[in-house]
């Protein structure tokens, strides 16, 4: 993704338009030249290549385009190593050290840099030439480190992702946006919902599979504060919506204004015939932390209830739920469960609601101790889910305690 300083675009009316670069042969040519810019510069420190792309752009009026594309090589393509024969604080130390038993550096650098070469030397049981010293002080700073690999991608690829980030970055400043996913696929769906969890977004959900899915979602600037964390949740969530074939969005946006100061509220659309290209692999879903170290220690305990990560949706009255976890026993019995980390009060209020006049009877809610309920205005006491309540981690100990309980 980009930061706000290189997000490009236009208004037209009250919608926003953001940048996109044609895969024409001025487009290319520009990304090849970016990319020629790296695979040279590999060896080379970051402040090294900061130089050539600032000569790169010499007055060019599309800096701000080429600065884009290196941001990504940067971010997703390259690798940047601190390189030293030590970790550099504990080698500024060794040199400093030994520098103060000796007469001044500016009169006695090289001898103090050949001395220290010998010691760590023997000390690592390799050579270590003064230069390596001399490069690694301050190797920790980002300017020196070091460009240690880089996978070129191509420049057809380079520009994909460019407008792919052109359009995330529009999402950082989103009250909130409206999706309908509509005659999809019954896998799409799952996929889509699951990646709404992987990236912890407020959402809510109404509709089924036979007439689809209207999604509301929370965007960072209807939070309490606004949230630069989920900003960035949100935008990541547009290449996964990629691989859902029939859907549209609309997202309203709080924009401010760059010479008035004032805050402009503008729109912006987006739908399946968008022509962007996403980088996700498509079914590729991850747990979250919590998620998957539930799941490692769930897989240590002796117990004849299997821990099941596939689940199917669940109909809630207005809405669809797809439970972390499925826990069987051999005997018949399944119970699902449900992780409720972090959530404003609204979406609390409306999950609660839904569950309490569901049809679910072998639900279990694992609940952080950090959400006050009461403040959201939740009453938990009718409802039919059996709790269990967690305060960093869940314990598979608990879980299993009221299974058998």
């Amino acid at each position: 993704m980009l930061p706000s300083d290189l997000l490009i675009y236009r208004y037209s009316g009250e919608s926003i338009v953001p940048k996109r670069l044609p895969l024409d042969h001025s487009a290319i040519a520009l990304a090849c030249e970016q990319i020629d810019c790296f695979q040279g510069s590999l060896g080379g420190t970051y402040s090294q290549l900061n130089q050539k792309l600032l000569d790169l752009e010499g007055d060019n009026p599309n800096y701000r385009v080429k600065r884009g594309l290196a941001q990504l090589l940067k971010n997703h393509f390259s690798t940047f190593e601190i390189v030293s024969p030590l970790e550099p604080k504990l080698l500024r130390q060794k040199v400093f050290s030994r520098a103060a038993e000796l007469v001044p550096i500016p009169a006695n650098r090289c001898h103090l840099l050949e001395n220290m070469a010998s010691l760590l030397s023997e000390e690592l049981h390799r050579e270590v030439l003064p230069s390596e010293i001399e490069q690694g002080l301050y190797a920790d700073l980002q300017e020196n480190r070091i460009l240690t690999s880089f996978e070129a991608p191509s420049p057809d690829e380079l520009i994909h992702r460019y407008n792919l980030a052109q359009v995330q970055g529009i999402f950082y400043r989103s009250t909130y946006i409206t999706l309908n996913a509509h005659r999809n696929d019954p896998g799409e769906y799952k996929l889509l919902f699951r990646y709404l969890k992987l990236f912890q977004l407020m959402s809510y959900i109404e509709g089924d599979a036979d007439t689809g899915f209207t999604i509301t979602i929370d965007g960072p600037t209807s939070l309490f504060k606004a949230n630069t964390r989920y900003g960035l949740a949100l935008a990541k969530m547009i290449p996964a919506l990629l691989h859902v074939s029939k859907w549209s969005l609309k997202t309203k946006l709080q924009i401010k204004d760059t010479y008035t100061g004032t805050t402009k509220t503008s729109y912006f659309s987006l739908d399946d015939h968008c022509g962007l290209v996403t980088h996700y692999s498509k079914g590729k879903t991850y747990d979250s932390m919590l998620e998957e170290s539930f799941a490692q220690r769930w897989a240590k305990l002796k117990t004849e209830w299997r821990l099941e990560r596939e689940v199917e949706l669940i109909p809630l009255p207005g809405s669809v739920m797809i439970p972390d976890f499925r826990l069987v026993h051999p005997d018949g019995r399944d119970f699902l469960l449900e992780i409720v980390g972090y959530w404003r009060p609204e979406y609390l209020q409306k999950k609660f609601y839904q569950v309490r006049n569901s049809d679910v009877n072998n639900l279990i809610l694992a609940i952080s101790e950090r959400l006050n309920l009461d403040k959201a205005g939740v009453d938990f006491s009718d409802t039919p889910a059996r709790l269990i309540w967690f305060k960093d981690k869940l314990s598979p100990k608990d879980v299993l305690n009221l299974l058998e309980n």
